[in-house]
C-alpha cells in the first residue's frame, strides 16, 4: 500500500497534536512544578522516535514514583535545547537526559545544571564526555555503522555506489556511525571497489527535507542503494522509493512500525534498530541511581531496573562513560510482522 506524502504528514500531524497535550515546546509556557522532576529532552517535538523513548522514560519514572517532563523544540537546533535546559535548571528539576541536537553546544547549560546539583545525562545522541554523568548508548557505533554498508553489500550484491541520508551535520550518534561506514569500505578495497560512499545527503530528522533529499539522490544513476541511519530518513526515502518504482535498494534504521508496508513491498529489504523505549527505560533508572547514590557514572558502576535486569557503566570511545543497551535487532520480510506492532 503506498502512502502520499500529504497523507503522511497530515497523520504525523495528528500523532503529534494527541502526545504534545501533556508536553512542552520550545521551552513552552507549561507552569507546572518541575522541582524532583526527571526530564527528558528530546531533539525535536515531532520525531516519533523521541517520544517512543520518552514512553519508556515515562513508564520508568511511574514505576519508581517519580514525576516526568517531557521538552523538545519545534525545530531540531542546538540554540532551542539550550533553551529548554536553562528552564529546567530554574525550574529545580532532579535530573536532565538530553538527545543532543549537538556535541558541544550544549556544554554551559549543562554544566550549570550539574553545578546546581541537577543530575545529567545523555542518550541517544551523545553531548561531550565533560558535559554529563554518563551517556545510554543504544547499540555498539562499530556494529551499527559496518553492519549497515554490510547489509548495502547484501542487498546489491557489491555493484553500485552508495548514499547516506543522515540527520544533521552535527548529530554526533550519525557522524560516528557514518565513521564506521567509510571505515568498513576503506578496510575493504576488494569487496568494495564497486561500492563508493558517493554522496552523504542531511535530511535534518525532517520528513519532507528527507523526501526532497532522496529526490536528488535519486538524479545520480550511479547510485544503487541508500543508507539511511535514522528513522525519519529511511521513512522519507522508502515513500518516494516506492512512489517513483525505483529499483533503488534501501537500508538504514527505522521503527517496524512505520516502516513495515516498505518491508512487505519489498522497497527496503532488511533494515535495524533497538527498541527506543528500553533505551528511555534505561536512561530514567540511570538518573535515579544517579540520584540515589548507588552509581556516580564511572566505569564499573551497575544499575538494575525490573525490565531489563542489569546494565553496566563501561567506558565510551569519547573519554567518558556509558551504558550499553544491547544488540541490533534486524527486520526483514521473515519478522516484520512480528515486530510492527511494538515499535
Amino acid at each position: 500500500m503506498r502512502v502520499s506524502v500529504k497523507k503522511l504528514m497530515l497523520l504525523v500531524c495528528a500523532v503529534c497534536a494527541l502526545f504534545l497535550s501533556g508536553c512542552s515546546v520550545d521551552g513552552g509556557e507549561e507552569t507546572e512544578d518541575l522541582s524532583d522532576a526527571y526530564a527528558f529532552v528530546g531533539k525535536n517535538i515531532q520525531n516519533t522516535y523521541m517520544q517512543r523513548m520518552y514512553e519508556g522514560f515515562q513508564t520508568a519514572c511511574s514505576e519508581m514514583g517519580v514525576k516526568s517532563v517531557y521538552k523538545a523544540p519545534e525545530a531540531i537546533t542546538s540554540a532551542k535545547q539550550i533553551e529548554i535546559i536553562n528552564e529546567l535548571t530554574s525550574g529545580g528539576v532532579k535530573g536532565i537526559a538530553v538527545a543532543a541536537n549537538d556535541f558541544d553546544a550544549l556544554s554551559d547549560a549543562l554544566h550549570d545544571a550539574m553545578d546546581k546539583g541537577i543530575n545529567v545525562i545523555s542518550l541517544d545522541s551523545a553531548v561531550n564526555s565533560h558535559s554529563r554523568q554518563t551517556h545510554i548508548q543504544q547499540a555498539d557505533p562499530e556494529k551499527v555503522g559496518r553492519e549497515l554498508v554490510r547489509t548495502a553489500y547484501e542487498l546489491t550484491g557489491g555493484d553500485g555506489a552508495i548514499a547516506i541520508l543522515t540527520s544533521t551535520r552535527e548529530a554526533t550518534n550519525q557522524n560516528l556511525w557514518i565513521d564506521y561506514m567509510k571505515k568498513e569500505v576503506e578496510e575493504n578495497p576488494d569487496k568494495y571497489a564497486s561500492m563508493p560512499i558517493a554522496d552523504i545527503a542531511y535530511g535534518d530528522d525532517d520528513l519532507m527535507r528527507s523526501v526532497s533529499e532522496t529526490e536528488r539522490i535519486l538524479r545520480n544513476s550511479d547510485i544503487k542503494v541508500i543508507i539511511a541511519p535514522t528513522a525519519v530518513g529511511i521513512q522519507g526515502a522508502a515513500q518516494v522509493l516506492a512512489e517513483k518504482g525505483s529499483d533503488v535498494k534501501l537500508t538504514g534504521l527505522g521503527m517496524p512500525s512505520q516502516m513495515s508496508q516498505y518491508i512487505e513491498s519489498g522497497v527496503c529489504g532488511a533494515m535495524f534498530l533497538w527498541n527506543p523505549v528500553d533505551v528511555g527505560y534505561l536512561a530514567a533508572y540511570t538518573l535515579k541511581a544517579l540520584d540515589d547514590g548507588t552509581i556516580t557514572g564511572a566505569a564499573g558502576d551497575s544499575i538494575t531496573t525490573p525490565m531489563l535486569g542489569a546494565r553496566n557503566v563501561v567506558p565510551a570511545i569519547d573519554g567518558g562513560t556509558e551504558v550499553m543497551l544491547g544488540d541490533l535487532l534486524r527486520f526483514d520480510a521473515s519478522n516484520i510482522n512480528e515486530w510492527k506492532d511494538q515499535f
